[in-house]
């Protein structure tokens, strides 16, 4: 009881008012009720100043946001030469999405630096009208927007030749990226040049060296873009800027970027590029998590989570085995699931401290399922055609000290 409670109390004794063990109870808690409030305002004060310790740093808005300097993904760079390549860090991203700044790159002569005041695109061989459109003339049709993945057609070749235990996702299966593209549809264009009755082929050229690409008219074109915009912005120059071929479900090569041309013909180009020309990638996944060079702590539960996609459309379902393909379990299937998309998986797994050899297999709407190697090594024995498309299944070796390597070899 403090002080001036007490003479509280003494002061009414002398005064005949009288004690009683109510006062006393009263005044005591009234008093402690004084203490808390004065407490509690104190500790409110102090909660209400930043919370300073040895990282705390402040900034104030700016013109273009930037990362959290605690995540640093960066993309896998190859040979800095005019043509060369550089990996997406699958691992290291959420979802499905790919930032633009770490979508995949690939290119024959570097990056042309276009004004888009002065970019044209012509559109003519046998076509009853022949145009000559400007990226403002582009924008004039109806715009679209798609999600779409793209994919280098010799990605994943370190899955079946060349395989080192030591191999990350990004050094696997690096070339191939998820953007929200927008432009406008390529059967707009078609609407609008009107290709005649014996057009068979069509040849795409950009301003990428002498890179050409020949490309039959019987693919699905309702969902292929004369692209643009990428995430939300304009695309960047690695993509294409300031306007690309994006073509559904195809390979890398023919979606060509920094697009200045487009000729409509009743054949293939002489030099036989058609030969290795493949609308349709078969169903794929990679287990991103977990994997090289990750190493498992203890023994527990775990999930184990990648990415699926295909060519052909939409993933239906990926499987998980933790024993080397004997046993198979569906995973769980983040949602939205789109077609010529990728989608992530998840699988928890109870890992019990001895070796494990994990892999994924897709299964795509068509009924296309992920292959084995030894399926894929088979198929190119029998036709010499097939140059890339590296789409069987992967593996990741747990060890017992639970260190993850690639488990192929």
């Amino acid at each position: 009881m403090s002080q001036d409670t007490k003479k509280e109390i003494a002061g009414k004794a002398k005064s005949g008012g009288g004690v009683t063990r109510r006062t006393i109870l009263t005044t005591a808690v009234a008093s402690l009720g004084t203490v808390m409030a004065k407490r509690s305002a104190e500790g409110a004060e102090e909660s209400a100043l930043p919370v300073k310790n040895s990282t705390d740093e402040r900034r104030i808005v700016s013109e273009l946001g930037q990362r959290s300097p605690f995540e640093t993904p960066r993309r896998l760079v190859g040979n800095l030469l005019p043509g060369s390549v550089s990996n997406t860090p699958l691992q290291d991203l959420n979802g499905f999405i790919t930032p633009s700044d770490l979508h995949y790159e690939s290119h024959n002569s570097g990056i042309p630096n276009i004004d888009p005041d002065k970019y044209t695109l012509r559109i003519d061989g046998l076509v009853e009208r022949p145009m000559t459109l400007t990226l403002k003339d582009l924008k004039q049709f109806p715009e679209q927007t798609k999600v779409r993945y793209l994919e280098c057609s010799g990605n994943g070749i370190r899955a079946f030749a060349g395989m080192l235990p030591e191999l990350t996702p990004a050094e696997i299966d690096g070339m191939v990226s998820t953007s929200v593209w927008t432009g406008t549809f390529f059967s707009s264009l078609l609407e609008a040049v009107k290709p005649k009755a014996e057009v068979t082929w069509f040849r795409a050229e950009g301003h990428d060296g002498d890179w050409v690409q020949s490309i039959p008219m019987d693919e699905r074109w309702n969902d292929s873009l004369i692209a643009w915009g990428q995430n939300g912005e304009a695309l960047r120059p690695e993509q294409g800027y300031p306007a690309r071929l994006l073509l559904a479900g195809h390979p890398g090569p023919p979606n060509v970027k920094w697009l200045s041309r487009i000729e409509f013909n009743s054949g293939a180009l002489p030099e036989g590029v058609a030969r290795s020309f493949s609308a349709r990638f078969g169903a794929k996944s990679v287990i991103l998590y977990p994997a090289y060079p990750n190493v498992l702590s203890q023994p527990g539960e775990l999930v184990i989570s990648g990415l699926a996609w295909s060519g052909r459309g939409k993933i239906m379902r990926v499987d998980i085995s933790t024993d080397g393909g004997h046993i198979w379990e569906p995973a769980e299937m983040q949602q939205p699931a789109l077609p010529f998309c990728q989608t992530r998986f998840r699988y928890r797994w109870n890992w019990d401290g001895g070796e494990a050899l994990l892999m994924s297999r897709a299964t795509d709407e068509t009924g296309d399922v992920q292959i084995s190697p030894e399926a894929a090594r088979s198929a190119r024995q029998e036709n010499k055609e097939i140059r890339h498309y590296y789409a069987n299944i992967r593996a990741w070796a747990v060890a017992a000290d639970g260190a993850v390597t690639f488990g192929l070899s």
